[in-house]
């Protein structure tokens, strides 16, 4: 299993909608293969930036939604609509889990 830190500022006063189209990708994440969960936190001191994290069984399933149509639409609405700057992912694997 990886976890994928997904890192995002929003443009201020967009925060609802940024919000609202993670709940639509969630939603559809569900059905994805591979996907486990995914869950939004807001940082507290700068309300406008976000982190989400998305449970795989593996890094071929998260990277084979990373390249689907689904995908593709959602970020280039983003980039264009709601974000400031690029978002920052980063991929985690098992070694860092503790029990």
């Amino acid at each position: 299993m990886i976890t994928v830190g997904m890192y995002y500022d929003v443009k201020p006063g967009k925060e609802s909608e940024f919000k609202e189209k993670f709940e639509a990708v969630a939603g559809a994440l569900d059905g994805s293969p591979g996907h486990v969960q995914s869950l939004l936190y807001q940082q507290v001191k700068k309300s406008n930036s976000y982190a989400i994290l998305s449970e795989w069984d593996s890094q071929d399933a998260f990277m084979t939604f990373i390249k689907s149509d689904a995908f593709k639409q959602v970020t280039d609405w983003g980039k264009a609509e709601i974000l400031e700057g690029r978002p920052r992912h980063k991929i985690y694997g098992r070694e860092g889990d503790m029990h």
